[in-house]
């Protein structure tokens, strides 16, 4: 997901999907410093489901996460900072009844 423009690319083996939501900037701006502490905060927060998924983009971009990668393989998430930093947390399998 490219955060600031709030657009996502899905790609899988039936064929690869792009969804464009509202951008959460427009025009010029400085990407916020990566706070690691605030985007695990923001994780947490979703997960628990405290919050909307627009709430929890505004949240990544807020930490300074300018791209993130979920691999629904290897159930990873990966976070990105424009300075560099980043972020990486593994999920549980899940079994739905």
């Amino acid at each position: 997901m490219a955060v600031p423009a709030n657009a996502f690319l899905y790609l899988t083996e039936h064929g690869n999907v792009v969804v464009q939501g509202e951008p959460l900037i427009t025009g010029l701006a400085s990407a916020p410093p990566f706070d690691e502490a605030a985007l695990v905060a923001a994780l947490r927060a979703d997960q628990a489901g405290e919050t909307a998924f627009p709430d929890f983009v505004r949240g990544c971009w807020d930490a300074g996460v300018v791209w993130y990668d979920v691999d629904t393989t290897a159930r990873t998430r990966a976070c990105y900072g424009a300075d560099g930093g980043s972020y990486t947390e593994d999920y549980p399998s899940v079994t739905l009844p």
